[in-house]
């Protein structure tokens, strides 16, 4: 049966409809529209009694007659799909199911017309879909034997490659690109990358390290995105030097790392407190000409204050403030908090006062650090100012601040001074008090009389 043929039988079922099935799709001039919009929006699958002249059809319908319309020129690509759709779904009501070859068929239509997206599912539905799983040999035969368009075949190959990487099937992923490779056809940089993030996702670093050397032999435009993938994956098992090394080879090749390449290496080596090889990666940072964004100058800051170098992360923070990026509140309650710890109370004072300078609200966990630091050091001279301008911003003073404050009173020997501090508290009742009036005395005497203070 030819393709007029075809569409003169389903005109012939359109007939037989019933008139307020057929009034639906009266203003359609093709009588194919008729089997496509059978089908429900959900499903395309045909389950309504109104069909069932339709479903009558397609009981009757040949797999050359089938195959002759789908591979028409004469029907549009989307009706097409919405045909084979139809027919994948219901294939109980055929007598025959579509073979390789109507997929194919489908697919090369679908890539042809730039409809890539339903081409990977019916992609998909072909290779790894529970009624087919064609294995990659048939696949590669039917391309050789069949599709003679180069642009079309690359999309098939550069789609099947994802296709796997994407279900973890690695090994077929591999065998993709070789085929690729072996017949010369163009590899997708970007499906490439796919690739090594779903082996590094999977802690395959060794495969990824593997693929990305192939794919720079094979003389592939590899992008820095790649690059900073695989040195992603080495940092992760702590081969930083590896990763450094791999960047200054990329480099000798024409591929510049960026910015986020380098925060990567930045990242893992503060978080190892591999600081020599910090300075290594930053030297090259250097060298290459690549500079700091608010990323990195959150991560050296970072790292730098929880391990003790306050003083070059008080320089890079100043640093970062000069060059006009946005400094907010934690990154200097992560320098000040660094500075209280080590006991340099007055630096962070510092830090907070150039922080009001710049009209930077602090959070309370700057005002509790460096209250508890004074106390804690018995520097208490700022102390009471410091109390009255958490109080005043409506914050409340906890029981750890309220504890570091008798302690660090009763060491410095200013528990006459305390005095004042306690008729300012007193005044301000918080939650934890319950707002009861006397239970700041009450919290005050259990704290006292556990230092055993009269």
């Amino acid at each position: 049966m030819t393709a007029q043929d075809f569409l003169k039988t389903l005109k012939t079922a359109k007939r037989s409809i019933p008139s307020a099935i057929y009034s639906s799709f009266e203003y359609e001039q093709t009588p194919i529209k008729t089997l496509i919009n059978s089908a429900t929006l959900s499903s395309p699958t045909l389950y309504d009694s109104t069909h069932n002249t339709i479903s009558s059809f397609l009981s009757s319908l040949s797999s050359h007659q089938f195959n002759s319309f789908i591979s028409d020129p004469k029907v549009k690509t989307f009706d097409c799909l919405r045909i084979f759709n139809i027919v994948l779904h219901n294939q109980s009501k055929l007598s025959f199911k579509p073979d390789i070859h109507a997929h194919f068929t489908v697919l090369c239509r679908l890539i042809k017309s730039k409809m890539f997206s339903d081409a990977e599912i019916l992609l998909e539905k072909l290779i790894l879909g529970p009624n087919y799983r064609y294995p990659f040999a048939d696949f590669i035969s039917w391309v050789e034997n069949y599709c003679k368009e180069s642009k079309i075949i690359t999309k098939l190959l550069n789609m099947l490659l994802k296709m796997y990487s994407d279900h973890e099937m690695f090994d077929m992923a591999i065998s993709s690109f070789e085929y690729m490779v072996q017949n010369e056809i163009e590899r997708d940089e970007r499906t490439c990358s796919v690739h090594l993030y779903a082996l590094i996702k999977n802690d395959k670093v060794d495969l990824a390290f593997e693929f990305f050397r192939r794919m720079v032999d094979t003389a592939m435009d590899v992008s820095v995105f790649s690059l900073t993938i695989v040195v992603r994956g080495f940092c992760q098992i702590g081969e930083l030097k590896i990763a450094r090394e791999l960047v200054e080879e990329m480099i000798k090749k024409g591929v510049s790392p960026n910015v986020i390449t380098f925060n990567t290496l930045v990242d893992a080596c503060l978080r190892r407190w591999e600081f020599v090889e910090l300075d290594l990666v930053l030297c090259l940072m250097e060298k290459e000409g690549i500079e700091f964004n608010d990323a990195t100058y959150k991560l050296l800051i970072e790292g730098y204050s929880s391990c003790d170098k306050i003083d070059a992360a008080k320089r890079l923070l100043l640093e970062m403030q000069g060059r006009g990026f946005e400094v907010d509140t934690h990154v200097y309650y992560i320098v000040i908090r660094g500075c209280c710890r080590l006991g340099f109370t007055s630096i962070g004072l510092s830090l907070l006062r150039k922080m009001q300078e710049n009209d930077i609200d602090p959070c309370d966990g700057i005002y509790q650090c460096l209250i508890h630091g004074m106390c804690k050091d018995g520097e208490m001279g700022m102390l009471k100012e410091l109390v009255v301008e958490l109080l005043n911003k409506g914050s409340e003073v906890n029981k750890i601040v309220l504890d570091a404050l008798v302690d660090g009173c009763e060491k410095a020997g200013m528990m006459e001074e305390f005095e004042d501090l306690k008729c300012i508290l007193r005044m301000n009742c918080y939650p934890y008090l319950d707002f009861c009036p006397n239970s700041f005395d009450t919290e005050l005497l259990s704290i006292t009389t556990k230092r055993k203070i009269v």
